[in-house]
C-alpha cells in the first residue's frame, strides 16, 4: 500500500496505520533451536506474515517496542547478537541516514554503548527477514524499550508519545512480548493455575483490539506469571487510543509449546 493510499484511506488523519504483536523466544531463530526448529515453524510463519503486513502497510516508520530493565530510546543502526543464546550471529537493521536519527541524546543508547535486548533483537531479526516492501520505499526503523515494571498509565503515555513523535506521518508498531511462562510443570515458572485464564484474557483482548482490557492488565499478577509482554501491550493500547478510531484485531497464533504462551496478532483501523 502506497503512502498516498494510506492518507486517502484514513481520510487524511494519517498516524498509526498498523500494529503487530509477536513473542520473542530466542528459539524462534532456527540456528538456536537446531533440530527442534521445525517445532516452531507455525509460530515463525505467523510472525513473518504479521511483520510483512507492517512492512507493506505504507508506514514511513516502524517502531519496535519491547520490555527491558529500563525505558530507553535506541539509535540506528540497531545491532544485536544471539551469541548469549548459543548462536554466533549478529543482526543489524536500520541506518542513521535512512532513519533520520540524530546523535544520541539523554536517555538514548548508541549502538556501541548497548546491544539490543532480547525483545528488540528478535524484532530486528524478524524485520531483517521481512526485507523491503514489494513497492515503494522501505520504512525507517525506530526502537524503544519500556521498563518491565512501568505502570499502565506510564506505558500508555509512552504509546501516546510515540504517536506524537510520528508528527502525523503514517507509522506502524511492532510490539514484542511473551504471555505467561507458567503453563505446566516444565515451564520456566513451573505451573500456576492462574496462567491459563490470564493468557486467555490477553488473547481475547488482542483478538478484539480491546484497548481498555489491555490497560487493565495487573502489573503485579503479570510479574508473578513471568509475563514479558504486559508493558509493551499497554504501550500499544496507549498508541491506538490516540487515533480516536476503532481497531480491528486478528489473533493468528496462540499456543504454549514449551510452557510459555506465545501470541501473534495484527491490528488495523476498522
Amino acid at each position: 500500500m502506497s503512502r498516498c493510499t494510506v492518507a486517502a484511506r484514513y481520510g487524511g488523519r494519517v498516524s498509526l496505520v498498523a500494529a503487530a504483536v509477536c513473542p520473542h523466544p530466542p528459539v524462534i531463530v532456527p540456528d538456536i533451536a537446531g533440530r527442534a526448529a521445525s517445532e516452531l515453524d507455525d509460530l515463525r510463519a505467523e510472525c513473518d506474515a504479521a511483520v510483512a503486513r507492517l512492512v507493506g502497510s505504507g508506514a514511513r516508520t516502524i517502531v519496535v517496542v519491547g520490555a527491558d530493565d529500563e525505558q530507553k530510546t535506541y539509535v540506528s543502526p540497531f545491532i544485536g547478537s544471539f551469541a548469549p543464546w548459543g548462536a554466533p550471529m549478529t543482526v543489524t537493521v536500520g541506518a542513521a541516514a535512512a532513519n533520520r536519527v540524530a546523535a544520541p541524546t539523554d536517555g538514548a543508547a548508541a549502538p556501541a554503548d548497548r546491544p539490543l535486548p532480547l525483545s528488540l533483537l528478535v524484532g530486528a531479526w524478524l524485520l531483517d527477514r521481512a526485507g523491503r516492501p514489494s513497492t515503494g520505499a522501505a520504512p525507517a526503523i525506530a526502537m524503544e524499550t519500556v521498563a518491565a515494571g512501568q505502570t499502565p498509565a506510564d506505558c500508555a503515555a509512552l504509546g501516546a508519545r510515540l504517536a506524537a513523535d510520528a508528527g502525523g506521518e503514517p507509522w506502524a508498531l511492532l510490539v514484542m512480548g511473551d504471555a505467561s511462562a507458567c503453563r505446566g510443570q516444565k515451564s520456566p515458572g513451573y505451573d500456576d493455575p492462574r496462567a491459563r485464564a490470564y493468557d486467555e484474557a490477553v488473547a481475547a483482548a488482542l483478538a478484539g483490539a480491546d484497548v481498555d482490557a489491555l490497560l487493565h492488565l495487573d502489573p503485579a499478577l503479570s510479574a508473578e506469571l513471568l509475563v514479558a509482554g504486559r508493558a509493551p501491550w499497554q504501550v500499544l493500547a496507549g498508541a491506538a487510543a490516540t487515533t480516536g478510531r476503532p481497531w480491528h484485531g486478528r489473533l493468528s497464533y496462540h499456543d504454549a509449546p514449551y510452557g510459555v504462551t506465545y501470541l501473534v496478532a495484527t491490528w488495523a483501523p476498522a
